[in-house]
């Protein structure tokens, strides 16, 4: 593979991006590049030979010379651009061959980071992925290595590859639209508390990738055109945006232009507090425990676990809404079984629903094929919302394309992977094998604003510090608040009885703030 020399004219002559990559590492910057899955379709069509490194000539074996169609999978077209890349079987020596000489090439330009697309999430690769990431290892340099896309990845699906890489996608495109950000909210905890940010990686560690950063000056999405306005993100939704991605300790990959760097975004892009928690906070985890307050009535809306979603309705005031949370909560242990007749039970949530109605779903072993991949415990089931209905409840929304684009019901087509797949234990919490949160079930009053919630991170810092980051997801401000001794909960070990807050003083018993609509607010809280 070589680079358009009409385009890059340092390339001609062989050199590839060599001259590309001295200039870059003379500003002191890193040189990454954007590579596809496997073959292209264009050297699939000319049929051409198949490098062979350790020789320098067509790859050889039985007797014969290999080429690309000898090697590329047609039925397995990058489902995204299915008439550009195509997988290789890297059961074949040749196949490997050819991925070998890619990423020895790329170490020879000098590359430093590598963005492998159209292999995770809805189009995992597991096989390209693994081998890739064995060559690098073997490389007389490093090169970090990231996939893309994460359109409908999973914690389970991370589970196979986390090892393998340094960063991983973990949801679809990010633009510049409050429903982009605001739909990070759930994949990134589900990923936290999966324990996978920061987990062992590729020659060091791995991370869930959120996308990334649209601020400053942009293009728009599938455009062939260079960057022309600013970010449609307002300055709060801008700095939600950076504080969820540090306290995820997502990778900061910044879009816009960086030629072109206005105050407000340069300030934001190297605000101290958020570097430090991104590059060392650990303990990092969605904090459930919080409270809002909305507008002139002050009505207080439910504790935050947002990722509710409306089950059914009690009465006309009321709605019972689906959360996940720690299964450490003392309010989880609310799930028993319900004998309908011989063959058909029930799973009932029945606590702390007051004279309302239980809430009630039928329970159903999985079917699964003698050659499904993933084998689960014996107790594992999916939940239907009625008898017959092949729609099973979902542990978190999959994604599609685009961050913001998600169903918003509970339910989809009944599937095997571990999305749909629940556990009731004999304490009576009901665990999701996806993300290892437990489910609840409030009533809460229906006429009460919940457009968006309220949602809090928290992680502890290399010098003892405490941060608390409360975010408001409503259309209006919102006070949120927390209480210390929760705090203290989420955190064991931690001294919080005398603590004082960055730029506030000591504080006693909680902590609270207006916060504007889409905005957030940080605290950082020092200990004894």
């Amino acid at each position: 593979m070589i680079p358009d020399p009409d385009r890059w004219t340092s390339s001609k002559d062989g050199k590839g991006f060599t001259e590309v990559a001295k200039k870059v590492h003379s500003m002191g910057l890193k040189f990454g590049i954007h590579v596809m899955r496997g073959l292209s379709r264009q050297a699939y069509d000319a049929n051409t030979l198949i490098l062979d490194t350790t020789t320098g000539g067509a790859y050889e074996e039985s007797g014969r010379q290999w080429r690309a169609k000898d090697i590329g999978i047609k039925e397995r077209a990058c489902a995204w651009m299915s008439h550009g890349f195509m997988s290789v079987n890297t059961k074949l020596g040749a196949g490997r061959a050819f991925l070998r000489s890619l990423y020895e090439q790329y170490a020879e330009w000098g590359v430093d980071f590598v963005k492998h697309d159209c292999v995770f999430g809805d189009d995992l690769d597991v096989d390209e992925i693994t081998f890739v990431s064995e060559v690098l290892q073997k490389l007389n340099r490093p090169i970090l290595y990231s996939l893309s896309p994460g359109t409908s990845a999973t914690p389970t699906m991370a589970k196979d590859i986390s090892g393998l890489v340094n960063m991983y996608r973990v949801t679809g495109d990010d633009w510049d639209t409050w429903g982009d950000v605001a739909a990070h909210f759930d994949v990134s905890r589900d990923f936290a508390a999966a324990n996978k940010i920061g987990a062992k990686g590729l020659l060091g560690r791995s991370w869930p990738d959120l996308d990334m950063l649209p601020l400053g000056w942009l293009t728009d999405p599938g455009s062939n055109r260079g960057p022309y306005r600013m970010s449609n993100l307002n300055l709060d939704e801008q700095k939600t945006q950076m504080t969820l991605w540090a306290m995820a300790r997502s990778p900061l990959m910044f879009g816009g232009d960086v030629r072109k760097l206005d105050e407000i975004t340069y300030s934001l892009i190297t605000n101290p507090f958020i570097l430090e928690i991104n590059s060392y906070s650990t303990n990092n985890m969605e904090f459930p425990y919080v409270t809002g307050t909305k507008g002139s009535t002050h009505k207080t809306t439910a504790h935050s676990q947002r990722s509710r979603r409306c089950l059914k309705e009690v009465g006309k005031s009321h709605a019972q809404f689906l959360g996940f949370t720690s299964c450490n909560h003392p309010k989880v242990n609310g799930w028993s079984i319900e004998a309908l007749d011989q063959d058909l039970d029930q799973i009932c949530w029945k606590e702390h629903m007051g004279s309302h109605e239980p809430l009630c779903l039928y329970k159903q072993k999985p079917l699964l094929s003698s050659d499904e991949r993933l084998i689960y415990n014996q107790g594992e089931l999916h939940l239907l919302a009625s008898d017959g209905m092949e729609f099973c409840l979902d542990a978190s929304p999959r994604k599609k394309r685009t961050s913001k684009e998600f169903k918003s019901g509970s339910f989809s087509p009944c599937r095997s992977d571990a999305n749909q797949m629940w556990e009731l234990n004999n304490n009576g919490s009901l665990i999701s094998s996806y993300s290892g949160l437990c489910a609840t079930v409030k009533s809460i009053d229906a006429n009460v604003g919940n457009s968006g919630g309220v949602r809090s991170w928290i992680a502890t810092g290399r010098k003892g510090e405490i941060y608390v980051a409360l975010f408001n997801l409503n259309s209006e401000k919102t006070v949120i608040s927390a209480t210390i001794s929760d705090l203290t909960k989420a955190l064991p070990g931690k001294n919080l009885n005398a603590t004082s807050c960055f730029g506030f003083g000591d504080i006693k018993d909680s902590i609270s703030m207006e916060v504007e609509i889409h905005g957030c607010a940080l605290f950082v809280l020092n200990c004894p």
